[in-house]
């Protein structure tokens, strides 16, 4: 266990498929059960860190076809839905979907527990997949199939947690039963050997939590919801990147990036 602990490797990501297909059954419904439990939220609270982090380092033009990987409601593609012609969000949740996205229908697919993408090599121009993947056994399987459906010169978004959350072989408050952190240098080590070009590698959610405890009555909406606290995060981040372990045990260990934002060209 030690080797997932210290980050070497990525817990669940080479299980066989009898057990991936349990981890999908209960992750399923497992997040919209826990933070959402079938209700609306009346509002999205990372549109600021992603146009911070992520939209805005797409190019000013039209995406025919966008992938939303996880993006349950659709919420997160709000930002640039003015410029998409077609959306397609891979949900496997029940509770979590919309009929239209302003102007935009949705098509709504549900997940394969293995993983496979049933769709065509290079057939989207942009996909999203934002805290995602840390809900998902063989992430490594799951990153290789979404670089394969995108097209030559599309773009994935990409946030994460890169910490562990804490050791998840005990039940956690506020999270699901298998979610854990994934490793930067899973990663980096993924992505060097994948046909894709690292345009912007950024950090967030480095003192949030202490500041959220400290300070928190004073904000009426949660922090990543303000664009200043989304700047000064980014700046901080960046700062304290040479701190980040996987899996912290020291309040010393944890004044350091929580989570990682990646903008992913293909070649």
């Amino acid at each position: 266990m030690n080797e997932y602990l210290t980050g070497r490797k990525l817990y669940g990501n080479n299980l066989e498929i009898d057990l991936i297909k349990k981890w999908y059954e209960e992750e399923s419904e497992a997040y919209a059960n826990i933070d959402h439990k079938g209700k609306t939220p009346s509002e999205y609270s990372y549109h600021n860190l992603n146009i911070v982090h992520g939209f805005s380092k797409l190019p000013a033009k039209r995406f025919n076809k966008v992938l939303g990987f996880g993006a349950a409601r659709g919420y997160e593609i709000e930002p640039i839905i003015e410029s998409i012609e077609h959306l397609i969000i891979v949900e496997p949740s029940e509770q979590l979907i919309s009929k239209a996205i302003k102007h935009i229908i949705p098509e709504y697919v549900k997940p394969t527990p293995e993983g496979k993408l049933n769709f065509e090599d290079r057939t989207f121009d942009l996909i999203t997949c934002f805290g995602t993947l840390h809900h998902i056994p063989n992430v490594g399987f799951v990153l290789s199939e979404m670089i394969r459906v995108l097209k030559p010169d599309g773009f994935l978004l990409l946030r994460e947690p890169v910490q562990s959350m804490g050791d998840w072989r005990a039940p956690r408050p506020g999270l699901t039963k298998n979610e854990r952190g994934i490793p930067l240098n899973f990663f980096e080590t993924l992505f060097s050997s994948q046909p894709v070009e690292v345009i912007s590698r950024s950090f967030c959610f480095s003192l949030t939590t202490h500041i959220k405890k400290v300070f928190g009555r004073l904000f009426q909406k949660p922090l990543q919801f303000y664009k200043p606290y989304v700047l000064f995060d980014k700046f901080i981040s960046g700062i304290l990147k040479f701190n980040l372990k996987y899996h912290p045990t020291k309040r010393i260990d944890r004044i350091a990036p929580n989570s990682v934002f990646y903008v992913l060209k293909k070649k």
